[in-house]
């Protein structure tokens, strides 16, 4: 079947549901035309075919039986972008340059769709995503950051230990992949370090990670920026017990999400900050204090939001649907 409005490009993975769900429906009915891509199903599920000559080059796309052309979309929405799911029938010598050449060939596609409107650009998405550079924009700013030691150094870390008096956390500057975490999930999220973690911290040598100090915690906030509108949740520090330091952490009950209202000149450093990275959407993590200070901790440019619009009927698809339709 093809598809003959105006198109909206989806950009996910086949696991993915609610938020993309909320979305595609808030399209439809501004009058738009959703067109969901599961990116681990090319090339085994996706069909997706390149023209070139020397007049013209364009792109089609085949996925559920829907059929779409590059010059039918109007609008990207860059929600994730995941490893191809091939069969166990291709051999494991062949695995690697499968999925080499499928990756190459979504990279064109994209390339394709450059005329577009998207949300957001994957140049401004891995230029936001480092983490170091938003620790130094953030500052740059006027947010509060917290003292942030990054080193493949034992001895640093040790020094840097002491001198955040023991009230010290890691985590890491990438995304890493389930499968490769350890027994303990103290390389993959954000952790409290003690002592004893450190008794063996020349294993640094091998990978770089990121300390920091232990920030109090009066509430955490997910805030969520859509073109210059600010959604934010906030979750009460006593909701968890300490050693939880990160709410994302699967297993930890972080009970209900509240609303919450920023203060002005917090939001006009958020503008300033997304400006910056001429982003459209990211999602932020903050923590106030119990004095009262927002301290700045990161910014996910494709992060989580649907826990918000569930919980407090936060209208962040509907947001994100008047960016992308937006002249």
């Amino acid at each position: 079947m093809h598809l003959s409005r105006d198109v909206v490009l989806l950009i996910s993975h086949s696991g993915d549901f609610f938020t993309i769900d909320r979305v595609a429906e808030a399209l439809l009915k501004k009058g738009a035309q959703p067109f969901r891509l599961d990116t681990d199903k090319f090339p085994l599920e996706v069909q997706l075919t390149a023209h070139f000559d020397k007049n013209k080059s364009y792109h089609t796309i085949e996925y559920n039986n829907q059929s779409i052309s590059t010059e039918q979309v109007q609008a990207v929405w860059m929600r994730r972008i995941w490893e191809p799911q091939l069969g166990e029938e291709l051999a494991p010598k062949f695995r690697e340059a499968c999925i080499k050449e499928s990756r190459a060939t979504l990279d064109g596609f994209w390339d394709s769709l450059k005329d577009a409107r998207w949300v957001d650009n994957l140049e401004r998405i891995d230029y936001a995503s480092n983490k170091l550079r938003q620790l130094r924009i953030a500052s740059e700013v006027g947010f509060a950051i917290p003292q942030t030691l990054v080193t493949n150094k034992a001895e640093a870390a040790r020094e840097f230990f002491v001198q955040v008096n023991g009230k010290m956390v890691s985590k890491l500057l990438t995304a890493i992949s389930r499968s490769m975490q350890a027994n303990s999930s103290f390389f993959v999220y954000t952790s409290t370090v003690k002592e004893e973690d450190l008794q063996d911290a020349e294993s640094l040598r091998y990978c770089p990670m990121v300390f920091q100090e232990l920030i109090p915690k009066q509430q955490e906030l997910r805030v969520v920026y859509v073109n210059g509108n600010v959604f934010v949740g906030a979750l009460n520090a006593d909701v968890y017990a300490a050693a939880k330091v990160d709410w994302r952490k699967p297993g930890v009950d972080v009970g209900a999400w509240q609303h919450h209202q920023l203060p002005d000149e917090v939001i006009r450093r958020l503008q300033a900050f997304m400006a910056k990275f001429g982003l459209s959407f990211g999602s932020l993590d903050f923590i106030l204090t119990p004095s009262g200070e927002y301290v700045f901790l990161e910014i996910n440019p494709v992060g989580e939001w649907g826990m918000l619009e569930k919980d407090l009927d936060l209208p962040i698809a509907n947001a994100i649907a008047d960016t992308l339709l937006a002249e």
